[in-house]
């Protein structure tokens, strides 16, 4: 019964992450914040299922760039998800990587909260 409830409290948490981005960086827009709920579902669907392929098919580069290439997929997957809804708006690729960055902290801020919260059996 907790398990959904936490999923359901971190997709809210994520799509209030995402609206601070916004607020914070000029480069990421979001209208409102169904429409962030909307990019951070697709966000998280992109990251579930497209990133383990790119991470897969890029890894020499990754091994070579010792790991800072995934910076870059991450980049990608904000980039991408812009590319799909109309009230999320990332000006450029410099622009999603800095906003890929802001909330992926973010995220790890709520992961680390959602976890006192709800700890593990």
């Amino acid at each position: 019964m907790l398990e959904p409830m936490k999923m359901i409290l971190k997709w809210l948490l994520s799509a209030a992450a995402l609206l601070c981005v916004a607020y914070v960086f000029d480069g990421v827009q979001v209208s409102n914040f169904s429409e962030a709920l909307l990019a951070s579902l697709v966000i998280g669907l992109f990251n579930t299922l497209v990133r383990p392929v790119l991470v897969v098919l890029t890894l020499p580069v990754t091994v070579l760039s010792m790991g800072l290439f995934l910076f870059v997929i991450n980049a990608l997957m904000f980039w991408a998800a812009s590319g799909l809804l109309s009230g999320f708006v990332v000006a450029g690729f410099g622009a999603a990587l800095i906003g890929s960055l802001i909330y992926s902290g973010l995220g790890v801020l709520i992961d680390l909260a959602l976890g006192g919260l709800f700890p593990q059996q």
